[in-house]
């Protein structure tokens, strides 16, 4: 019997994560629009995945166009009010824009939506009026939820994030539950995700490419394997990351190597100027990940920061995968993203869903039509 494809829409897209995560879980999911604020993760979607991205926010979307029928909404909308290293301010607009992916979600009229967010979300005052959306009158009345809290190591990335998924569905159709996990008992580790990735850093600058983007013209496309650059740090950080062991933090410093807060302050996070272990999934990785201040990012044995191909490798990016702006702009985009594993499980596991709501759709026709 041959399947439907299952038209998708993804809201706070970025460079195409969630989508990718998709796409490699089935070719039945075809993405027919994609929406995203940023210019060089819209302009990084639209190398890989073509010419259906709007470059905008949501609320100039959601006015301006008409917003298609599809099978399946997916996006997560920006998580930084609800995140603990955050301002965690409840004022921030950025907690709101659920509020717009509810009314995407109410146009568009899917069979099924995820929406991905850090777990503080469910705690938050946000949650509780998004739970209230699904009521009698509220926006999403016609849905009904499920959330987990997944954590991408289980399901074969080699980063322990954790995040919630809310996986809504058409009232009446029976609950979905949370994907099984494939690699709970047996994480990927560094030296998995990094198999053929030299140690040694040969450039620094990305190659001279130009994208035009719009009115804009932006550096790249870039393939993954192109941002394995090296960067140029002081006498003091290459000390510093010399007198750190695998595994390692700042705890390990001499005090004369140890900056006067790190002196003073001596509990707190262990991951500050921390280093990694090929033996074990990576951290979270976050927007920042080529600051080895920011976190435990120093690679397991060499005395740098990991590159931006290496933090796609662990957020699971094909190497032929295309980024699109400078540095920093590309790094957000890795950082901010879906976890590969983590879209490919949630896609194979919505599949057997979506079968399963056609098979009982054809038999409840096939009864109509017998008794009629």
């Amino acid at each position: 019997m041959t399947r439907e494809r299952i038209r998708t829409l993804d809201l706070f897209a970025g460079a195409g994560g969630f989508s990718a995560g998709l796409h490699s879980a089935s070719n039945r999911f075809a993405t027919v629009r994609a929406v995203e604020l940023d210019g060089a993760a819209a302009a990084s979607y639209r190398a890989n995945f073509g010419d259906v991205v709007y470059t905008g926010g949501i609320e100039d979307w959601l006015d301006e166009e008409d917003v298609p029928r599809v099978e399946l909404v997916v996006g997560g909308p920006p998580c930084q009010g609800f995140s603990p290293l955050g301002k965690q301010s409840e004022d921030d607009h950025r907690n709101f824009l659920w509020e717009k992916y509810a009314e995407t979600v109410k146009r568009a009229k899917p069979t099924y939506f995820l929406l991905e967010n850090v777990p503080a979300f469910l705690k938050s005052p946000q949650f509780e009026v998004f739970s209230r959306a699904l009521l009698e009158g509220g926006t999403l009345v016609d849905y009904e939820i499920e959330a987990f809290v997944l954590n991408s190591a289980d399901y074969g990335a080699a980063q322990i994030r954790k995040r919630v998924v809310i996986i809504g569905r058409r009232r009446g159709l029976p609950a979905v539950g949370a994907p099984a996990a494939t690699h709970a008992n047996e994480n990927v580790p560094l030296s998995v995700a990094w198999t053929d990735v030299p140690v040694e850093l040969t450039r620094t600058d990305l190659p001279e490419y130009v994208v035009r983007h719009g009115e804009k013209t932006l550096p790249g496309p870039f393939r993954s394997d192109e941002l394995h650059l090296a960067r140029t740090y002081s006498v003091t950080s290459l000390l510093r990351f010399a007198a750190i062991p695998e595994g390692g933090s700042r705890f390990d410093l001499p005090d004369e190597l140890k900056s006067p807060c790190w002196r003073k302050h001596k509990r707190g996070s262990g991951d500050v100027m921390g280093r990694l272990n090929f033996t074990k999934p990576s951290v979270t990785i976050r927007t920042e990940f080529f600051k080895p201040e920011k976190g435990r990012y120093l690679h397991p044995t060499a005395h740098r920061a990991i590159t931006h191909f290496e933090a796609a490798r662990i957020q699971g990016f094909p190497d032929d995968y295309q980024f699109v702006g400078s540095k920093a702009a590309i790094a957000k985009q890795i950082g901010n993203a879906v976890p590969i594993p983590l879209g490919a499980a949630l896609g194979r596991h919505l599949l057997a869903a979506f079968d399963l709501s056609r098979e009982q759709d054809a038999a409840n026709a096939a009864l109509s039509s017998a008794s009629s």
